[in-house]
C-alpha cells in the first residue's frame, strides 16, 4: 500500500498539513495538493493518483462538484470526502456521487487510516 499515491484537496492549509502528518508518519506518499475543486480536478489530471482525499466545503467549486466531475471522466477512481459534523446531508450526497468512503473532521489518525486502507485494498 506504500507505493500508492493521494492527493489531498482542502481550501485550509493546516487541514492538509494535518492529514498530510498522518498519512507521511504511516508511510503513505501525498503526490500533490489542491486548494479547492477546481485545482483538484487539474490536478488529478496530471498526477493520476491511486486515492483523493477531498474535503466537502470548498470556494470556487465545493468538493461535491469536483467529486462528480472526476467520477464522470475518471470512474474507477476512488474519492474519501471529508465533512465536518453535522454535514450528514452532504456525505449521503458524496456516497450517492460515487464517494469510496468519508472521514469527519476533527480528524483521527485511526479513522483516517482505517478509510484509506479500506479503499486501497
Amino acid at each position: 500500500m506504500n507505493d500508492k499515491k493521494i492527493l489531498l484537496v482542502d481550501d485550509a492549509a493546516f487541514m492538509r498539513m494535518m492529514i498530510k502528518d498522518i498519512l507521511v508518519k504511516n508511510g503513505l506518499t501525498v503526490c500533490g495538493e489542491a486548494v479547492d475543486g477546481v485545482d483538484a480536478i487539474e490536478q488529478f489530471k496530471n498526477l493520476q493518483p491511486d486515492l483523493v482525499i477531498m474535503d466537502i466545503t470548498m470556494p470556487n467549486m465545493d468538493g461535491l462538484q469536483a467529486l462528480k466531475a472526476i467520477k464522470k471522466d475518471y470512474p474507477q477512481s476512488k474519492i474519501v470526502m471529508c465533512s465536518a459534523m453535522g454535514q450528514e446531508s452532504y456525505v449521503l450526497e458524496a456516497i450517492k456521487s460515487g464517494a469510496s468512503e468519508f472521514i469527519v473532521k476533527p480528524f483521527q489518525a485511526d479513522r483516517v487510516i482505517a478509510a484509506v486502507t479500506r479503499v486501497l485494498k
